[in-house]
């Protein structure tokens, strides 16, 4: 039986016809509920039982409240409705001058489904406000709020804000609302004179059914963009895919990554289909953009060509089933692409999309609104060298041109950097603005920014008063992007000076487990730590679980917030049908310092629950623990303490579900002084690993460590020249990973990242080094004799075998080749080796100290003389 929340209140005619009104705008059925890809704002998605009360009228006007008003509290009662005189009450929030703002009223029952607190803000500074909410002292949320004040934008942004307050929160009889204003996690007084909005009304509204979402201000989807050496969708990429999603908090909630696999990049799509089944099996959405449209000549009647008809049809029949959106192009005018192509594209794929996938929705271009030539020069020109920033020149950064895309692609996008969403010209925000004439309710059209983030050169503005301006600058506009756009992905996970994580490897040769988190030494906090905090907050969806702080006396009036969700609730993604049936609990804290939260949660059933448990840590290895045993009767008790701005997640299962599996990606590579190292994927379900050796050629096992809880193990207990074999087991099985040989030895693949290369003549030397087998280093010019290649190894090493790899371009190995090495590159020992070069050239010599080495070609040929990769092996003895 429903309870009923009986209100206080006689209202006039009149007061009830206003509420009726805003009602019938607002309520929609079950039936009406939006799958993952047509997420509207915030306002069409409150399922209304009726209004426990609302100050003001929803009229677009905030003329009712007194601007100068400084009033920090209200009771609701009889006479407030009777008069609707709101003079007394301020127009809104501002940290200098009335911080905070209390509502009390009282309820004679407890909404069953809990409550929604719903605000609609006129104007706001760019500064992005924070708003957060208290119930009876306890933290609902903090709502991020987006404004066009202290921007020159004409336009305005208004937008309702909507928070779910759960039942738990609420009491019988008195209750407070405590809207508060409140600052940067790293700023100082300084910002308080730029907090600051105005609202039109304020809300709280009874929920008539389960609330399917802890909405908390608006509904977003975050993520960023994975791919190997900033442009390789291969199976490096795919491996670490799982481990950042889940780190970064993004994994499970219908969330969404950025993919590339541009046409113009070689091997860029080696595994594109593994990785988007990869984002489906983590009900992850993508938006892919595949097609390069810089090399694109459109035919007469202005279609595309039958070549990259093709290549769309190709890309959208084997992979459309598996991604959601498509992405016409990237930053037009800065890299001088044309117009008319970018319409082209979109108007095929209005066309074909629903028969190849009625399901994908196609995405405006990455705008970085580039003016023209004369402004600022592109990255790119015409192959004819004319001078202009797209076709016809500064087209992108004219909102009527931009808006002809517009009108033909589903969603919208712009992309932004530091605090330049807020710039005019050229800031996504101001600039959607213009291309749509205002928002007066959030944008006319859902954004999808398919880059934002900072480098590591953007710091906060200097007059918001940031300890570290460096972490505020990422916070701030991750913030913004919460408060105006509705799916957003940083760029990029692994992308120098840009990254989450630190970079310079080929993620195929790296363990996903041993990733690390970048950030400048000066910074307080990172960027991964803080996408980690406000993914947790704003970006985890599902049904949300009923819990009890049972310490709430201890986070009164403090900014720590917990909320606990069922995943299965979700509908599956469209296309690729991912799907979730984790528990997440999620743990902020918004404080500058410590506190300690104890919380009880009832989970869906009665069971015993085991998972992860993601916290504080730079590396990945650090922040992840697996739990197990966790008794949930249904309720089940967490207490977490937590340092300032930390974020905790728990990713759980039913033990009975968990269906342990042998590791995969099984390696073992010889170490320094006849050691082995061994690296493995984690398997699910592990609580640690078992490994197992065989020193003899009849494959008898030994156990030779047990539960080993990293994924990589060092064996020091062997002999060089002689072979071992390997397996990983999870403690308790019997079921063996696939079994790995190496030989020990003393001689072992030398790290190159400090070397430095250079050459004859031709390309990059330092392509040759770089650990990416997609590069390379050539002549520029038929082999000849005396053509030669050289490194510095920075130190005196003794080495004894190099390998030159050109599987790349297998024509282009030496026809004939002579090996010196030098202690000071002037004179020179040698040739130590001579011989004939292959696709792999394998050269083995007596061990030699040198610290510099020189491969002469000394062949002839009409092909160049390429290396893609060169190692040396050797030791530091």
């Amino acid at each position: 039986m429903n309870r009923k929340v009986v209100l206080l209140l006689v209202l006039p005619v009149g007061m009830l016809l206003l509420i009726l009104s805003v009602l019938s705008c607002c309520q929609y059925t079950a039936a009406d509920q939006l799958a993952p890809t047509e997420i509207k704002p915030a306002s069409a998605q409150l399922v209304q039982g009726g209004w426990i009360w609302l100050i003001g009228k929803p009229d677009d006007s905030y003329l009712e409240f007194r601007s100068d008003s400084k009033s920090q509290s209200f009771s609701i009662s009889s006479d407030s409705y009777k008069s609707m005189d709101w003079k007394s009450l301020p127009s809104g929030l501002d940290r200098s001058v009335n911080p905070s703002f209390s509502i009390h009223y009282t309820l004679e029952a407890i909404p069953e489904h809990g409550v929604n607190l719903q605000v609609k803000v006129l104007d706001a500074y760019k500064s992005i406000p924070q708003m957060a909410v208290f119930t009876n002292r306890m933290l609902s949320g903090i709502v991020q709020i987006a404004g066009v004040g202290g921007t020159t934008s004409g336009y305005p942004f208004k937008k309702t804000y909507e928070l779910y307050i759960p039942k738990e929160q609420l009491q019988l009889g008195d209750n407070i609302v405590e809207l508060r204003a409140i600052g940067c996690i790293y700023c100082s007084s300084s910002e308080n004179q730029y907090l600051w909005w105005k609202w039109d009304y304020i809300g709280l509204s009874t929920l008539s059914a389960p609330a399917e979402e802890p909405i908390h201000g608006s509904y977003i989807a975050s993520g960023t963009s994975l791919n190997n050496m900033s442009f390789y969708y291969d199976e490096g990429a795919v491996r670490h895919l799982p481990y950042v999603l889940k780190w970064m908090g993004i994994a499970y909630s219908g969330n969404v990554m950025r993919t590339g696999c541009a046409t113009d990049v070689k091997n860029a799509c080696s595994a594109i289909g593994p990785y988007y089944e990869t984002l489906r099996d983590y009900n992850t959405q993508a938006v892919s953009f595949h097609l390069h449209t810089g090399n694109i000549k459109l035919q007469m009647d202005g279609t595309l060509p039958n070549d990259a008809k093709d290549k769309l049809y190709n890309y959208v029949k084997n992979y459309g089933s598996l991604f959601q959106y498509y992405e016409i192009d990237n930053e037009p005018g800065l890299f001088n692409r044309s117009k008319a192509v970018n319409l082209a594209i979109a108007n095929w794929l209005n066309d074909n999309i629903p028969i190849l996938a009625p399901h994908l929705k196609t995405v405006a271009p990455g705008w970085a609104y580039a003016p023209s030539y004369e402004v600022k020069a592109c990255k790119n020109q015409l192959p004819n060298g004319k001078r202009q920033c797209g076709d016809p020149d500064g087209w992108e950064s004219d909102p009527a041109q931009r808006k002809e895309l517009e009108n033909v692609t589903d969603l919208t996008n712009g992309h932004s950097y530091g605090s330049s969403f807020a710039d005019s010209p050229g800031g996504s925000f101001v600039e959607n603005l213009k291309t749509f004439g205002g928002a007066e309710d959030g944008l006319p059209k859902l954004m999808l920014n398919t880059e934002y983030g900072t480098s590591d050169s953007h710091i906060d503005a200097k007059q918001f008063g940031a300890v570290d301006r460096k972490s505020a600058v990422f916070d701030r506009i991750m913030r913004a992007h919460i408060g105006y756009a509705d799916m957003f992905t940083h760029h990029a996970a692994f992308y120098p000076d840009y990254s989450l994580f630190e970079t310079g490897f080929n993620l195929n040769h790296h363990n996903p487990a041993t990733t690390r988190i970048y950030g400048n030494p000066s910074e307080t906090d990172t960027r991964a730590g803080i996408m980690r905090r406000l993914n947790l907050a704003y970006a985890t969806h599902g049904k949300p679980l009923e819990y009890r702080i049972t310490n709430a006396e201890d986070l009164y009036d403090k900014l720590v917030y917990f909320r606990g969700v069922d995943t299965s609730s979700l509908k599956p993604l469209p296309g690729s049908q991912g799907t979730s049936d984790k528990i997440l609990l999620n743990i902020v804290n918004f404080e500058k310092s410590v506190q300690k939260i104890a919380v009880q949660v009832i989970m869906p059933e009665q069971a015993v629950y085991e998972g992860e448990r993601f916290g504080s840590g730079k590396s990945y290895e650090e922040a992840r623990t697996y739990i197990s045993g966790l008794q949930a009767s249904p309720n089940l008790e967490l207490i977490e303490t937590l340092g300032p701005g930390e974020a905790v997640q728990y990713i759980l299962t039913r033990s009975a579900d968990v269906k342990p599996k042998a590791p995969t990606w099984v390696k073992a590579e010889p170490l320094l002084h006849h050691s082995i190292e061994l690296n493995w994927l984690e398997s699910e379900g592990a609580k640690g690993y078992d490994i197992w050796r065989s020193a003899n050629s009849g494959g008898n096992y030994e156990l030779i460590a047990a539960n080993v809880q990293q994924t990589h193990y060092i064996d020091s207990s062997t002999l060089a020249g002689s072979a071992y074999k390997y397996q990983i087991r999870l403690p308790g099985t019997s079921k063996p990973s696939e079994a790995v040989e190496t030989v020990a030895t003393d001689y072992v693949l030398l790290d190159r990242k400090d070397w430095i290369a250079s050459s004859s003549s031709g390309g990059k030397p330092q392509n040759a080094i770089d650990d990416n087998t997609n590069s390379r280093w050539d002549t520029n010019a038929p082999q000849t004799y005396g053509q030669y290649y050289e490194v510095n190894m920075k130190s005196l090493l003794a080495i004894n075998r190099i390998e030159l790899q050109t599987e790349g371009s297998p024509n282009d190995y030496p026809r004939q080749y002579e090996v010196y090495v030098s202690n000071n590159s002037l004179t020179w020992t040698g040739p130590i080796a001579s011989g004939l070069g292959s696709k792999v050239t394998d050269i083995n010599f007596a061990p030699q100290k040198a610290k510099y080495v020189k491969i002469v070609q000394t062949g002839k040929s009409g092909s160049y003389w390429s290396i893609h990769e060169l190692q040396i092996y050797g030791n530091e003895q």
